[in-house]
Order: structure tokens, then C-alpha cells, then sequence
């Protein structure tokens, strides 16, 4: 017999999500994925200027703030046929690159490394030992003996006063984890860096978007005007000042992020055959180097991978009402035309006007609705994005860099490549795209040097910026690839203001409830064969999910089948 069991709400992502799952003989038979929060933001966007709308969708997420903005203002400025200059597409990447920089070693240290990271197993760490093995992996200056071992008396004095403070509440002691002592005193110790590092690579974003975690943009370029000499534009010092932080970033990356990555995934191989799901992968592709228009210059590649084809890849059009579509058959919502309608997002709906079963309950509503979140579709067909979508679709395209790094890893860990198709193949591609995109960062900074000084200091594009140079009706599409996958928002203007708006975001193809077909969505079908060594500490559900670093915040409730209450973590 199945027992279920309910991890509500799941931790250490941004949003508030549910995952109840069929546990039979030790693994995971079925699952369901609930985002339980509204959002709501293209309702409030009706009737509004087109060119506030950025403002508006970057604060629907404290942590993509920058590229929800992004996605706005292209997709307006797809809608009114606007090109921006050089240097404002330069700029854009720039803050892209650094918020995936932030973004993928916050995640890995502090929202996903203790999943592996046992903190308690560490006080038993020899830390010459953790000095060795740190020197043996890593170029890195803070790997002496002393540092680790003063690190460990600091957690000792955590633990015998009884206060983990930021390690409390942890599954410490599980079985599933595998790290020597050793190894896990690095990763506290690498924990606690990052969380210093990350204070300074957003210092990027407050110097060519005024703020972080939300900068400004601006429909036609962006809001920082180029003046070497003025102390009140993006001058001398402040170029000098993002490069040194570029470096630092790229340095951190190089000797911390990715070392600690491959040396975790070496104890840990089994889980390359674990969490694979789905098969099929969508990235819409990001970083032009030659404008938007030019997708085929897209640092990362846009394509759609099918089956786990690494020889063909597929085109994806934002545009195609047949291509992209989203459905409601199990979302706690409606459409005029009925649930098992599919919508391409030009002409969404956001109706909440459905009056079923919501929270509180015991136990979702499966056979009905049973999320806020809608289910989008590719031809029809589930797909997963992200970080490995992205890394596969560069690599099926034969692009090199991501050939090289992709086998760099693989033969580090001594995997063939049907590892990536797993939860640890998910983890390993964020940190390698990272690599890949410290060092596109620096190009993109150089350019734009170059730019300067060969004259060109154009940040901003005007010719249609006012409402009465724009057609009486326009519609258009943003494209992107948010840390966590591909993003898009759609917009209707009618008579210069908002008419329609829909967002798509990548936790809405991964995290979505099934479809009318009965298909599971990434998550879902990803949880399927994960092994659960313990119904009351579910940390190999943590594992899966979290590779995907769900973004739709705190306290865990565990129930056993029949909803009974079993245990709660509150920080962790």
C-alpha cells in the first residue's frame, strides 16, 4: 500500500509550494505539485502605461527581479518595434550575467548544499585533513589548517549552546547523506563565504541599475547614461569598480563554486541515475551579442531538445499560437471556453472565479484542481527549463564552450552523459553554466569599454517613446532565460495602454500541476523512483526539487496519509 505524505511548504526556495507524494516499498510512486499562492500581477496591469509594466512584474519575485524586467521591456519594445543601442544591450547583459552569478552560488551553497551538506557530521572533521583535501581541489587562499579548525570551534560553540542558529532544524544524521566530516567542514566553511561574496556582486546592479535587489530599466535602453568624467553617470571609477567585481565574481566561481561542486557530486554518482523525469527540454536563449533579433548570436541558444535527442534541436517560436499554450484542467481557475481549453498568453485569461475546494485541507484534490499555478505546453508536449535545458540545448547545437565544459565535468567525475538526465545532472549544469557566464561577463564588459572609447556612449533610443507614435493596437513578446529557465511575457496594447498581459515563467513549466491529457509537469514526473529512506525526514524529496530551485516560503508540515501531523521544521 502507498502512504502519502505532504511536504508543505517546501523550504529554502522563494514562494510557497506543496508536494505530496505515493510512497511505496521505499520510493516515490506518484506525485503533485501545488503552487498555493496567488499571483495575480496581470490583473493589476490592465489599463495601465505599457512603459511602467517592468516596474510592476519585477516585484512579482524578490529574487529574478532583474530579468522580469527585462522580459517586460522587450516585450513592449517588441510590441512598438523599438531597437536599442548597442551599449544598452551590453548593459542588459551585464546585469543578466551578474544576477545568474548571485543567483546560482546562493542557491548552491545556501538553499541547496544541505541537502548534501550533513552540518553536524563536520564537528568531527580533522581540519588538517579539510586543509588538504581544500588544496588538493582548489588554488583557493582560505584553506589552512587554522582557518578550519577556528571554523570548527565557532560550530562547536553553535551546537553546545543549542542555538545552530542557521544550521537549526536540519535532517542532520540522515542516512542519505554521504559526505565525510571532512568535506562537509569545507562546505559550512564555503556556506559562510558565499554569504559574504554575495554582498558585493550585487554592488553591480546598484551601479548600472540605481538599486538591487529591484534596478531600473527602461523601455529603449537603459537608465545610466555613459560620462566618463560625471560623477552622477556611469564613469571612470564605476566601469573600474564592475570589472573589479567581475573578477572577483569569476574567481570565486573558479575556486570555490565549481571545485566544492564536482568534489559533493563525487560521493554522490548514484544520483545521476535519480530524478531524470521528463525528457524533453526548452530554453528560449539569452545574451545577444549582435542585438535581439539576432537570435542566432545568442550566448545561450535558443532550441527545443525532444526525447533526450542530443542530435536534433527543435525551434521554438513565442509567437506560435500553436506552439505555446496554457491550460487549467487541474488550476484553480477558469476559462470562457472551458477547462480542457489550452490559451496561447496573447490571449490568457486570469479568471479566479473558480469556487472548488482551496486551502486548508488535508490532502490535495488530485482527481481535481489542486494548484494557483497553470499548466503550459510545447506542441502539446511537458517540458523542462532551466539550467541543464540551457546547457543541453548549447551542447546538442555544438557549441564548444559548452562542450568543453560539459565534458570537463563528466570525465572529473568519470559519468557518461546520460548523467546530466538527473537531479544531480540539474545541480552540475548551474554550476557550469556559471563558469560559462563569469567569463562572458568579462567580454561583454570589454565590449562595452571598447564602445566608450571608440565614441559611442548611446544608452537610450527615443524615436517612438511617446504614446502618439505608437499604432492604435500593437502586441508583442519578451523572451529570456531567468536563473531558474525560460521566461516570457506577453502583452496586448490597445489605444497606448495595457489591454492583455501574461507572464509564463519557468516555475510554471516546471512546477504545474497536470495537464488535461493527465501528463505530468517536471516536477511531478522527476519525483517518480526517488528513493525515501525515511516518510518522516523526506530529504531525498528535498533533493530533486530543490535542483530545479523552484521560485512561486517557511515552515515545513509532514503528514502521514491520513493527514495526521508528524513533524515540523520552522527554519529550515
Amino acid at each position: 500500500m502507498a502512504k502519502r505524505i505532504v511536504v508543505d511548504p517546501i523550504t529554502r526556495i522563494e514562494g510557497h509550494l506543496r508536494i505530496e507524494a505515493e510512497v511505496r516499498d521505499g520510493r516515490i510512486v506518484d506525485a503533485y505539485s501545488s503552487g498555493t499562492m496567488v499571483r495575480g500581477i496581470e490583473k493589476i496591469l490592465k489599463g495601465r502605461d505599457p512603459r511602467d509594466a517592468w516596474a510592476f512584474t519585477e516585484r512579482v519575485c524578490g529574487v529574478c527581479t532583474t530579468v522580469h524586467a527585462l522580459a517586460s521591456v522587450r516585450s513592449v519594445e517588441n510590441a512598438l518595434d523599438i531597437v536599442v543601442p548597442p551599449n544598452a544591450e551590453l548593459i542588459r547583459n551585464l546585469m543578466f550575467t551578474t544576477q545568474y552569478m548571485h543567483d546560482h552560488v546562493v542557491h548552491f551553497y545556501h538553499l541547496h548544499a544541505l541537502d548534501w551538506v550533513d552540518v553536524v557530521s563536520a564537528l568531527k572533521a580533522d581540519p588538517a585533513e579539510t586543509s588538504r583535501i581544500a588544496m588538493s581541489i582548489s588554488h583557493w587562499p582560505r584553506s589552512s589548517t587554522g582557518y578550519f579548525s577556528d571554523l570548527r570551534k565557532r560550530l562547536t560553540r553553535f551546537v553546545e549552546s543549542g542555538q545552530l542558529g542557521i544550521f537549526r532544524n536540519g535532517y542532520w544524521g540522515h542516512k542519505a547523506y554521504k559526505l565525510p566530516p571532512e568535506v562537509n567542514l569545507l562546505g559550512v566553511a564555503h556556506y559562510l563565504e558565499a554569504l559574504e561574496w554575495q554582498k558585493d556582486i550585487v554592488k553591480i546592479h546598484t551601479i548600472l541599475g540605481g538599486k538591487n535587489p529591484h534596478p531600473n530599466y527602461l523601455v529603449g535602453g537603459v537608465p545610466c547614461p555613459i560620462n566618463i568624467n560625471e560623477e552622477n553617470a556611469l564613469n571612470n571609477e564605476r566601469l573600474s569598480m564592475i570589472k573589479r567585481l567581475l573578477e572577483q565574481a569569476k574567481t570565486f566561481v573558479d575556486q570555490v563554486y565549481i571545485p566544492d561542486l564536482l568534489a559533493v557530486a563525487s560521493f554522490y554518482k548514484d544520483w545521476g541515475a535519480i530524478g531524470g523525469g521528463l525528457k524533453n527540454y526548452m530554453a528560449y536563449g539569452d545574451l545577444p551579442v549582435s542585438g535581439i533579433r539576432d537570435t542566432s548570436g545568442f550566448k545561450f541558444p535558443r532550441g527545443i531538445i525532444m526525447g533526450r535527442n542530443l542530435n536534433e534541436v527543435l525551434e521554438v517560436d513565442g509567437t506560435d499560437a500553436d506552439q505555446i499554450q496554457e491550460f487549467i484542467a487541474h488550476s484553480w481557475y477558469e476559462y470562457e471556453e472551458g477547462d480542457k481549453t489550452g490559451k496561447h498568453p496573447w490571449d490568457g485569461e486570469t479568471n479566479f472565479n473558480f469556487t472548488g475546494p482551496r486551502p486548508p485541507y488535508e490532502q490535495l484534490n488530485v482527481e481535481g484542481k489542486y494548484s494557483w499555478l497553470k499548466t503550459p505546453r510545447w506542441k502539446g508536449n511537458p517540458m523542462e527549463v532551466g539550467p541543464l535545458a540551457r546547457m543541453l540545448v548549447g551542447y546538442a547545437s555544438g557549441r564548444d564552450e559548452f562542450k568543453e565544459v560539459i565534458g570537463y565535468a563528466l570525465s572529473q567525475l568519470d559519468v557518461p552523459v546520460e548523467a546530466l538526465f538527473s537531479t544531480l545532472g540539474r545541480t552540475a549544469a548551474r554550476g557550469l553554466e556559471t563558469k560559462l557566464i563569469s567569463g562572458w561577463a568579462l567580454e561583454f564588459y570589454d565590449q562595452l569599454i571598447n564602445n566608450i572609447r571608440n565614441g559611442d556612449t548611446r544608452t537610450f533610443n527615443n524615436e517612438k517613446w511617446e504614446p502618439k507614435m505608437w499604432p492604435s493596437e500593437a502586441k508583442g513578446v519578451g523572451l529570456s532565460e531567468a536563473p531558474r529557465g525560460a521566461l516570457a511575457h506577453w502583452i496586448r496594447i490597445k489605444d497606448g495602454l495595457i489591454e492583455n498581459y501574461q507572464m509564463v515563467v519557468p516555475s510554471t513549466w516546471n512546477a504545474s500541476p497536470r495537464d488535461p491529457k493527465g501528463q505530468r509537469s517536471a516536477y511531478e514526473e522527476a519525483l517518480l523512483g526517488t528513493p525515501v529512506a525515511d516518510t518522516e525526514k523526506p530529504l531525498e524529496i528535498l533533493r530533486t526539487i530543490h535542483s530545479f530551485d523552484p521560485c512561486i516560503a517557511c515552515a515545513v508540515h509532514l503528514y502521514d496519509e491520513k493527514g495526521t501531523y508528524v513533524h515540523q521544521i520552522q527554519v529550515f
